[in-house]
């Protein structure tokens, strides 16, 4: 599984939004053509569509959850219960290695006004000043760990 934490951080690195690398690294457990998992995690970037919201690595892993066991029946209580237990774990686990799920305070920036959807440049700068690589990574991390210890695919 190490080598999926390490796709998580080549696929950002390779210019991927955080939630696009950290659904893709395991989307063909799931069966998932990576193509699919870049376009449905897309818009998880940037804090959500880049309002600096839900951090995108934490969408990921939510996104990962609903793959896992996401309810497909109406009315499923039962289902959506444990699907929202996963979720409030993994959302615990980021909170706690991370100091938040909102990506604004990730990155250390002030109460946003407006918003521009236009993404930054991936520079060496910008990888300088970002935690963006970091907060992947562990959010690989985080889903390798609860498979282990939910004994689940591998």
């Amino acid at each position: 599984m190490e080598e999926r934490i390490k796709k998580a951080v080549e696929l950002f690195k390779a210019g991927y939004n955080c939630s696009q690398a950290v659904l893709t690294a395991f989307a063909d457990i799931y069966e998932i053509p990576e193509e699919v998992a870049l376009r449905i995690a897309a818009p998880f970037g940037g804090g959500i569509g880049r309002m600096r919201e839900t951090c995108g690595a934490a969408c990921g892993l939510f996104l990962l959850a609903g793959l896992e066991n996401g309810s497909v029946v109406p009315g499923d209580k039962v289902g959506k219960t444990a699907n929202y237990g996963l979720v409030q774990e993994l959302a615990g686990e980021f909170h706690r290695r991370n100091g938040s799920l909102c990506c604004r305070e990730l990155l250390g920036l002030q109460e946003l006004t407006s918003f521009s959807p236009v993404p930054d440049e991936r520079t060496d700068p910008y990888y300088a000043t970002r935690p963006c690589e970091k907060i992947v990574e562990e959010a690989a991390k985080i889903w390798v760990e609860s498979l282990e210890k939910h004994k689940k695919r591998s």
